[in-house]
């Protein structure tokens, strides 16, 4: 059964595996507000699961902050890594009133439980060596109009010994609808960071969303998606596809570079039929879900699907069952937050 939360639209996700259980963290705001205007008004719910099918609702993570913070605006797709003293640290996005919404930033939170969240003073910036960054002192006409600094995956790197952190970004150079890209940072304990160049060559795309890694054969695949809009126009002068959807690149170290393998686009349309998606791991076997976009009208459609069988190889990836568009169904969780 897909995951839809009444009253709510539901967009991007992430999860966090404990023994059996597997923990969902979403972004939702209320169905009454425009879907091009959600993202402002994003709070991260929580839902847990065994089957990846049926979700008990959880209480938000993380509560509202005061006029001031760095996430007073919302709070935005993040991921959620358990360090080896045992505590989960929760890596999401967030942006203030104070820049109306045009700065987005790496914050942090930290939990013994998976439930219970307590925010730290962890911030983790865009870099103006390598990416589009807000420049102190620089007058308001003369900054980019967004920041792009989002999406944190956060990943053990047990050869290197340090962890790694892929955010989306835009460099500050080349033509304005190529800059996207997967900066990377890197950290001893997940608190210290320090960002280094990017882990995809730019010119492809204007941004690239929601980038997750994982271990495929003798090397690593990188997932990413991005929307039709945003192909660069040299990538659509190449003949490469104008669609949208689900990438795979590959690379032969978590410090990358990652490049497609032939096609890499796995999950393709205008728009895809499913978005941001995730993998996990579940008895016994990789699983995909996605949020699908929009129903057969075009009407945005919020919520998470079930999951699909996923094949992850050094090529790259590719689903075992091609998506459909799920209609929303009866929740099999409790009430809205």
């Amino acid at each position: 059964m897909a995951f839809h939360l009444p009253g709510h639209r539901v967009w991007d996700f992430w999860l966090a595996t404990d023994g059996p259980e597997h923990h969902l963290f979403f972004l939702h705001a209320p169905e009454t507000a425009d879907p091009d205007e959600r993202h402002q008004m994003a709070r991260i719910g929580h839902a847990v699961s065994t089957d990846l099918r049926d979700w008990e609702l959880l209480p938000r993570p993380l509560s509202d902050s005061p006029i001031g913070a760095a996430d007073d605006r919302a709070t935005w797709t993040g991921s959620t890594v358990r360090a080896h003293d045992g505590r989960w640290h929760l890596f999401y996005t967030g942006v203030s009133s104070a820049e109306d919404g045009r700065v987005q930033r790496v914050l942090s939170a930290v939990s013994d439980d998976l439930r219970s969240w307590e925010r730290t003073d962890v911030v983790v910036e865009a870099d103006p060596v390598h990416y589009e960054a807000w420049q102190p002192g620089v007058d308001d006409a003369d900054q980019v109009d967004e920041v792009h600094w989002r999406d944190p995956w956060v990943h053990w790197d047990a050869d290197a010994g340090v962890w790694r952190m892929y955010v989306t970004a835009r460099v500050h150079d080349g033509a304005p609808d190529g800059r996207g890209t997967i900066a990377m940072a890197t950290s001893p304990d997940l608190e210290r960071w320090t960002v280094h160049g990017p882990v995809t060559e730019p010119g492809e795309f204007r941004q690239m969303e929601v980038s997750q890694l994982l271990p495929a054969d003798d090397g690593w695949v990188l997932l990413f998606c991005h929307g039709p809009g945003d192909n660069s126009a040299a990538r659509l002068d190449r003949g490469e596809p104008p669609e949208g959807g689900q990438h795979a690149y590959v690379g032969d170290s978590p410090a990358g570079p990652f490049r497609p393998a032939g096609d890499s686009l796995f999950v393709r349309g205008d728009p895809p039929p499913l978005y941001a998606c995730r993998a996990v791991e579940h008895d016994g076997r990789s699983w995909l879900l996605g949020w699908p976009m929009v129903d057969a009208g075009g009407a945005f459609l919020g919520g998470i699907s079930d999951p699909f069988p996923l094949q992850v190889g050094r090529y790259g990836a590719s689903l075992a069952t091609a998506p459909d568009q799920p209609a929303p169904s009866e929740p099999s969780y409790g009430p809205a937050p």
